[in-house]
C-alpha cells in the first residue's frame, strides 16, 4: 500500500512538535509579526503599464502574507500544543516506570512507548534526543542522541525480543561507523545473549538490558516520588555516586572479563564517552 503523502501543514505541524513547545509558540510569534509588516505594505500604483508585472507580483505576496499571518502562526501553535502533550506523555511513561521499579511495565507498552521511555531516560541523562523513529516495532536507528559535539544512535527493542542476540548490535555498530557517530546504545526491554555482550566489549556502544533500564530510570526520579520497595534500604545505603572524571551520575554495571570478572563497580552514565570508574561499596563493611 502506497504511503499518504503529507500535506504542507502537517510538515510545519510535525516539524514543529518536535522541539520544545515554547519555540512554537516564539516561531508563532515571529511569524505573526513578520507577515502582518507584509501585509500591510502599501502597494503603490505604477504610472507605466510596464511595470504591471511587478505590481501583480507584490499584490500577490501582500496577499499571500495577509492570509499567512493567521494560518501559519496557528499552524505553529498546533505543533507546540503536540509537542506539550507529547512531553507529558514521556514524562508519565517515565514516572510510571520508576514507581513500579523492577516490575517495569515494558511488556503492556506499545513500541512508539517503549521509544518515548528510552528518548526520556536519555533526555535526563543530559542528551538532546530526536525520536527518529525506525517507522516499525524493529527499525533501524530509532532515536539520534547529541551532547556537544558528540553524536549517537539508539536502536530500541521492544520485549517480543526477549533475547536480543548479536546481529542487530552488529548491524547498528557498522551504523555508527557509516555515520561517524561517537558512540551507540542498544536498548531492550528483555536481555541480551553472551555473544551480544562479548560482541560489545571493547567498542563503543553499550547495551541497555530491561532490568537496567527500569532501576537506572528509578535512580532519575527524586526518592520522595517513589514508594518504598523490597531492599530501598540496601539502594539507599549504595546509592550512585558521582563519576571521578566528568562528575556524572553513575550505573552500576558488573566486570565481565579480566581479574575482576562477575564483580560489580560503578561505571560513568556517560559511557563510551566517559569511562570513568568506582569500586562498589559493600554495605554493612568494617
Amino acid at each position: 500500500m502506497a504511503r499518504r503523502r503529507s500535506s504542507a501543514a502537517e510538515d510545519v505541524i510535525g516539524v514543529t512538535s518536535r522541539f520544545p513547545w515554547w519555540a512554537g509558540v516564539v516561531a508563532a510569534l515571529v511569524a505573526f509579526i513578520a507577515l502582518r509588516l507584509v501585509a500591510s505594505i502599501e502597494v503603490p500604483v505604477p504610472a507605466d503599464s510596464r511595470q504591471l508585472g511587478g505590481l501583480v507580483i507584490r499584490q500577490a505576496i501582500r496577499s499571500v502574507a495577509f492570509f499567512g499571518q493567521w494560518v501559519l502562526p496557528a499552524l505553529f501553535l498546533v505543533g507546540a500544543a503536540v509537542s506539550y502533550f507529547k512531553r507529558r506523555r514521556r514524562a508519565a511513561l517515565h514516572g510510571d516506570v520508576a514507581s513500579r521499579g523492577k516490575l517495569a511495565p515494558f511488556a503492556e507498552m506499545s513500541w512508539q512507548d517503549f521509544e518515548r521511555v528510552v528518548g526520556e531516560y536519555f533526555r535526563r541523562r543530559g542528551f538532546a534526543v530526536a525520536e527518529t523513529g525506525g517507522g516499525g516495532a524493529d527499525g533501524g536507528v530509532d532515536i539520534a542522541l547529541t551532547r556537544g559535539s558528540d553524536r549517537y544512535l539508539v536502536q530500541c527493542k521492544h520485549w517480543r525480543a526477549l533475547r536480543v542476540g548479536v546481529e542487530p548490535v552488529r548491524a547498528l555498530y557498522g551504523v555508527i561507523h557509516a555515520r561517524r557517530a561517537a558512540g551507540g546504545f542498544v536498548v531492550t526491554s528483555g536481555t541480551f545473549t553472551d555473544e551480544a555482550k562479548r560482541f560489545a566489549e571493547g567498542r563503543e556502544i553499550e547495551l541497555i538490558d530491561g532490568a537496567g533500564l527500569a532501576g537506572a530510570i528509578r535512580q532519575q526520579v527524586a526518592p520522595a516520588r517513589i514508594e518504598p520497595t523490597l531492599g530501598s534500604i540496601d539502594e539507599a545505603a549504595n546509592a550512585a555516586p558521582a563519576c571521578p572524571v566528568c562528575k556524572a551520575s553513575m550505573q552500576l554495571r558488573k566486570a565481565s572479563r579480566g581479574a575482576n570478572a562477575g564483580q560489580a563497580f560503578w561505571g560513568c552514565s556517560r559511557f563510551p564517552s566517559c569511562r570513568g570508574t568506582r569500586a562498589q561499596a559493600v554495605i554493612g563493611s568494617a
